[in-house]
């Protein structure tokens, strides 16, 4: 019969390890511990990264928030942009066509779809969290006391 661990990972510092984006970093979680590290990319300490190794029962690699995810959001976003206009300066902007530039630059001059594209991002990112975190058998205290209570 398996036991459970109970320990407390902040949502807040995962998230932000799950979004970093930083290529020269490679995110961690302790499970034992609940703590969330990072070792350089360019570490030379094979000790450190021989450690994590032997340890992959203990230490989680946190995927990066990649390229890919953030085309993914984008492109689902445009596609929901009821304003013709910016629907097409979103699309030439995703395909590097004249005129183009930041996304969150453009969207500032678009409050409402500025805060549309927040929360569809907030949404997509908690969601991947969620999925990878029940991949990795990591459940939140609310999803445990709601086993009990089904059980």
């Amino acid at each position: 019969m398996a036991t459970i661990h109970s320990v407390e990972i902040s949502w807040e510092d995962l998230l932000g390890a799950f979004t970093s984006g930083q290529p020269d970093k490679a995110y961690y979680l302790d499970r034992l511990t609940g703590e969330i590290f990072f070792v350089p990319s360019t570490t030379d300490s094979s000790e450190v990264r021989q450690e994590l190794l032997n340890n992959v029962e203990r230490f989680l690699a946190i995927p990066l928030f990649d390229y890919r995810s953030e085309r993914q959001i984008m492109t689902e976003f445009v596609a929901q942009i009821s304003d013709p206009e910016l629907r097409a300066l979103m699309n030439n902007t995703l395909a590097g066509r004249k005129p183009y530039g930041k996304i969150e630059d453009i969207l500032s001059f678009y409050p409402p779809e500025e805060e549309r594209f927040a929360i569809l991002k907030d949404q997509f990112l908690s969601n991947r969290l969620k999925t990878w975190m029940d991949e990795n058998n990591l459940f939140t205290a609310d999803s445990v006391l709601q086993g009990i209570k089904h059980a």
